[in-house]
């Protein structure tokens, strides 16, 4: 039986027609619970919505995460799902290679139980939250912002606020969409089952990353299966998306990854627990507005969603602690605005200069990966690995360190062979 949500939304009865806060936080991902828990951690009052009126729902994201990064963020173990210690890299074709780590180098996430838990800080420190609320217009009033939110009904919720963030993904509700120019946002779509395996089917995949790679796999985009909780697997496909030839349904590309990874028997032995996808947009370069006026933009809102690995979470907590101290500095200044001019700079600093190498490497990767052609050029890049340790794969999947792989990958990442 699905887990009751602790965090039920305001009824359409109850909703007040106006709120004022210091500051509105849009959104209960990642970046945006974070970002309000560390507002409301420092006394701000802060107040945090979302449209989904149960913060369980939506948990689309597999979460690999290397083990610093619980560390770094002070995650607690409990919304670790699963810990690994090897990668596997199937394909392409049936070729399977493995490397094993010394000792744990990481934990795959629960999603919903990382929200849930990111908004529970946030209340016990004072923060407040509503859900079942979808942002529909932001403007200036006064020396503040008026923000207009709608619940299902249809009943209507004005904000009044000091400052707003938008946190609401790929979506932008309130920042909008930049002109494409130079750096027009990438898309990648994917979709995901949680299953329930057999004790002994769980165990052949338990403690390891495993990713199917190869047009023959799915084309223009990738497969993995990750453990989660003992006996629950997450398995699932994702792609850029390539609005110059078709594409085959993602479940169809899912489901062939199935029947080629499990027998008959086995699938009949997996129950299917949850379906779910998601979509990222992001730009390689990550030119667009980080602020608009007092109207600042988070997150996946501002491209931390790296294509490479489909990885937004982790970048997604780096944008909250970024921005944090710069908004409370602004909230301590008279007018603030001087104490955010250097947020996109702060923030390209802290994602570091391999990051549009990266997006780089994922468009011309994924986007390539479609013919025969393709698959020997990334089978002959996976040769080179093969002499890496699991620490060294960690650091070029996780840190994007490709200097590890030495001078053979400057061909393969300038896209001479």
């Amino acid at each position: 039986m699905p887990e009751a949500s602790p965090f039920p939304a305001s009824p359409s009865c109850t909703l007040p027609s106006r709120l004022d806060c210091r500051v509105l936080v849009v959104g209960a991902g990642p970046a945006g619970a974070d970002l309000a828990r560390q507002l409301a951690m420092a006394d701000v009052d802060v107040l945090l919505v979302d449209q989904l009126t149960d913060l369980s729902h939506a948990a689309f994201s597999s979460a690999a995460l290397p083990l610093a990064t619980m560390d770094r963020f002070g995650l607690p173990a409990r919304v670790a799902a699963a810990r690994w210690s090897q990668w596997q890299l199937i394909g392409p074709g049936e070729r399977r290679r493995q490397w094993r780590g010394s000792g744990t180098m990481g934990v795959v996430l629960d999603f919903a139980a990382l929200r849930r838990w990111l908004v529970q800080e946030c209340q016990a420190w004072g923060g407040r939250l509503t859900l079942g609320l979808r942002a529909i217009a932001c403007r200036p009033e006064g020396q503040g912002l008026r923000t207009r939110l709608r619940d299902r009904s249809g009943a209507v919720l004005d904000v009044v606020s000091e400052w707003v963030v938008d946190a609401t993904g790929q979506q932008r509700a309130l920042i909008g969409e930049a002109p494409a120019g130079r750096d027009p946002l990438v898309s990648g779509v994917g979709c995901e089952w949680l299953v329930e395996a057999p004790p002994n089917l769980w165990q052949d995949w338990a403690d390891q990353l495993a990713f199917c790679l190869g047009s023959d796999w799915v084309g223009q985009g990738y497969g993995w299966v990750f453990p989660m909780q003992p006996g629950r697997l997450k398995i699932g496909v994702c792609r850029l998306a390539d609005g110059g030839r078709a594409q085959r349904p993602l479940a169809a590309e899912l489901r062939s990854v199935l029947e080629r990874l499990f027998t008959a028997e086995q699938r009949q032995s997996l129950r299917v627990l949850d379906r779910h996808g998601g979509l990222i947009r992001s730009r390689v370069h990550r030119r667009e507005p980080h602020r608009r006026g007092r109207l600042l933009a988070l997150g996946d809102a501002v491209s931390t969603a790296n294509l490479l690995g489909g990885e937004g979470i982790r970048h997604a907590l780096t944008s909250s602690r970024v921005l944090a101290p710069l908004l409370l500095r602004a909230l301590d200044q008279a007018g603030g605005s001087d104490a955010l001019r250097g947020y996109p700079a702060d923030l390209r600093r802290a994602l570091g200069w391999r990051w549009s190498l990266s997006g780089r490497l994922a468009r011309r990767t994924w986007l390539g990966l479609r013919s025969p052609a393709a698959d020997r050029r990334l089978n002959a890049l996976l040769q080179g690995l093969e002499t890496c340790t699991a620490e060294d794969l960690s650091a070029l999947l996780f840190a994007y360190r490709f200097e590890r792989y030495g001078l053979r990958a400057v061909p393969y990442l300038l896209g001479w062979r």
